[in-house]
């Protein structure tokens, strides 16, 4: 595997979650900086050494409401 994909999006509470997409991986954060860090930790202990993926790729989706 050298890739995974990474959903990151604004926790209601503030700050932010990532989930990983086909993987059990999940985390969250006060801002982007520190959820790079815990995403990189968390893929980490997730994986044995070797196997880890060469790229993590991160989607971030941002939630609007609008009235009609």
């Amino acid at each position: 595997m050298n890739e995974i994909i990474v959903v990151v999006e604004e926790a209601a509470e503030g700050g932010y979650v990532a989930r990983a997409l086909g993987e059990s991986i999940f985390t969250e954060a006060e801002s982007l900086n520190e959820l790079h860090a815990n995403v990189r930790d968390a893929v980490r202990c997730h994986f044995e050494e070797g196997q880890q993926p060469k790229i993590l790729r991160l989607h971030q989706v941002k939630e609007e409401v609008i009235a009609v």
